[in-house]
């Protein structure tokens, strides 16, 4: 049975603000139980999580922001855009919302990546994390398969490509990555499209495109929390994705020890929007399995 969306302007209501740095921080929070933190993807928001979001409040308290830069956060203009400075975003929301007990994370694409330092932090010591589940991202930079469009962001022309960007290009990098037969409708890439241009958001674009260099400045970190052990993973990945699809996977299976890794075949880049039911499936599986002490196997 398909999962029930929420409309934006719906989800939009149910937002609260806090401040983080002087800057405005959008943040969602639900049900009771173990803490989950919702960690979105570039270029979009918190509301790619909206499918998951009641079925995940069923059984779960659920925490999810707008990463700054992102959605309807603020996104200062003169700001050097960091993974590291969202990783401390995500640890001064928890505490906001005075949460001190050991957090599970899914995290999709470029929060996928913020999750890999959080988990690195949780092998310092300083952050306490329970399990983590990824979703389609580039976990090795090596692996990164970047889109024309993510090139030319990062080049010195980067800035006038921002402010050039239109809804018709999002449509057009939509195409290439999403499954075949997955597109989002016109009135979810209407919703996406406003999210991206809230608060003047196309002027900072460029700058928060920087996130593949910062991956592979800190590969040997990030990779190694993968590797670290002690924290149950799982990788959900859409297999057709062109820029961090199945070939990343083959990846993750080749380095982490007893890898446990869900290909979803005809899925694109962000499967829990376009096969959410999987998704859930599959991290409530992961769920189950670890609490009850049993081994994961390989899907």
């Amino acid at each position: 049975m398909p999962l029930a969306e929420i409309p934006l302007s719906v989800w939009r209501t149910r937002g609260h603000d806090f401040s983080f740095r002087g800057q405005t921080i959008r943040y969602w929070t639900a049900g009771q139980g173990e803490p989950l933190l919702l960690l979105h993807g570039f270029p979009t928001a918190s509301w790619d999580w909206h499918y998951l979001w009641q079925p995940l409040a069923q059984r779960y308290r659920v925490i999810a922001c707008d990463m700054l830069g992102f959605g309807d956060s603020s996104k200062p203009l003169r700001h050097t855009y960091s993974l590291l400075e969202q990783a401390d975003l995500q640890q001064a929301l928890l505490e906001h919302l005075n949460v001190t007990e050991p957090v599970h994370l899914l995290g999709h694409d470029y929060g996928a990546t913020v999750a890999q330092e959080l988990l690195a932090r949780h092998h310092e010591g300083r952050a306490q994390i329970a399990s983590c589940v990824f979703l389609n991202a580039a976990l090795f930079p090596e692996c990164h398969r970047p889109l024309l469009i993510q090139k030319l962001l990062l080049s010195r022309l980067g800035w006038l490509v921002a402010r050039t960007f239109r809804r018709d290009d999002l449509v057009d990098c939509v195409s290439k990555i999403y499954g075949p037969c997955t597109h989002p409708s016109e009135s979810a890439l209407d919703d996406c499209w406003s999210l991206m241009v809230a608060n003047r958001g196309m002027r900072v674009l460029h700058k928060l495109s920087t996130y593949p260099l910062e991956r592979i400045t800190y590969r040997e970190r990030w990779v190694g929390a993968l590797l670290a052990g002690g924290v149950p993973l799982r990788f959900i990945n859409g297999a057709v994705d062109p820029v961090c699809g199945g070939h990343v996977v083959e990846r993750y299976r080749q380095l982490v020890p007893e890898p446990d890794a869900v290909l979803l075949q005809g899925i694109g880049h962000y499967p829990h929007t376009e096969s959410p039911t999987q998704v859930l499936h599959h991290y409530l599986v992961f769920r189950a399995h670890f609490q009850l002490g049993r081994p994961l196997k390989q899907a």
